[in-house]
């Protein structure tokens, strides 16, 4: 309070002449980017924190991701705009790309089959070395945080048991027989894929979305494609089948970046949420969601205050 005071007696001394220091170092508006003011902690030196305008996917792990981010960039001073639940990654990507979106909470490894689908890179190393190479220039992605949330084709326990399936070339020798669930991009992304790494032809292919693991259980399909983090893997009983020639890569929680719009602050506060945000913590906040029907932005609030983030 003692600089505005500060700054109200210089206005006053120099009356109507000192108009020429409007642009200077005393702002006397609400502006969060005045970079006169105190900035907070990590911003980019000589600026504020800047804003940021943070995308998620349309589903419940991505909209708490994003929370996650806005809620301890907010923290920081950066003037954060959500917009949740926006599509497909074939939605959001080209939005990121041309700036309408600074930053969305991404998973490496889909990212990377996204832009080179034919990509080999199986561990967080090499898929984060890939990506580096095959973003276009105006992304790129910060820290991978330990959390990972894997694609998996799943099963029911006792389609498990009956077909004596562990793995998924288990899965091809009966695969034709089988209604396969999903997203509804699920069957563009990875069809010939299957075909060409495992000799995996399903009967026919549904568009399950969020509701695939209730859709195992009940037999409307025999097999889809779950998180392995969404906490109906274990409460409906099911079995992701093994992955032996990692065709589905890492998939670690990545923010990717709409370069040009981040600041010092947005970089070093996102990789310090990742540095702190591990898989069994994203289970547990997933549990408090899906189970319990707590709202992201709480659920992402007490995580960020528990890891002293908030």
């Amino acid at each position: 309070m003692g600089r505005k005071y500060g700054i109200a007696a210089v206005l006053m001394s120099a009356m109507l002449g000192m108009a020429a220091c409007g642009g200077g170092g005393g702002s006397t508006g609400g502006n969060p980017l005045d970079t006169s003011s105190a900035a907070p902690s990590g911003s980019a030196s000589g600026g504020g924190g800047g804003k940021a305008v943070i995308g998620s996917f349309d589903f419940d792990e991505s909209v708490l991701l994003g929370s996650i981010y806005a809620q301890a960039l907010e923290a920081k001073g950066v003037q954060v705009t959500e917009k949740p639940r926006i599509g497909s990654r074939e939605a959001v990507f080209d939005q990121v790309k041309s700036g309408g979106l600074t930053i969305v909470p991404e998973y490496n490894g889909n990212l990377l089959a996204f832009v080179d689908l034919k990509n080999t890179a199986a561990t967080t190393d090499e898929v984060n070395t890939a990506l580096k190479e095959k973003l276009p220039a105006e992304l790129e992605v910060l820290d991978s945080s330990p959390a990972e949330d894997k694609d998996s084709l799943s099963i029911s326990k006792d389609t498990q048991t009956k077909q004596s399936l562990n793995t998924m070339e288990d899965l091809a020798k009966v695969s034709k027989s089988f209604v396969v669930g999903g997203p509804p991009e699920f069957k563009k992304r990875w069809e010939a894929r299957f075909k060409e790494v495992y000799g995996i032809e399903f009967k026919e292919w549904k568009p399950t979305g969020p509701t695939t693991s209730d859709a195992i259980k009940d037999g409307t399909i025999q097999v889809g494609n779950v998180f392995t983090t969404d906490p109906k893997m274990t409460a409906n009983n099911l079995v992701p089948l093994q992955d032996p020639k990692n065709i589905f890569p890492a998939q670690n929680v990545t923010p990717l970046l709409y370069k040009a719009g981040a600041t010092d602050t947005i970089k070093t506060t996102l990789n310090a949420v990742s540095a702190k945000l591990t898989t069994q913590s994203l289970m547990d906040m997933m549990q408090k969601i899906s189970v319990n029907k707590d709202e992201p932005a709480t659920v992402a609030k007490e995580w960020l205050t528990s890891n002293g983030l908030g």
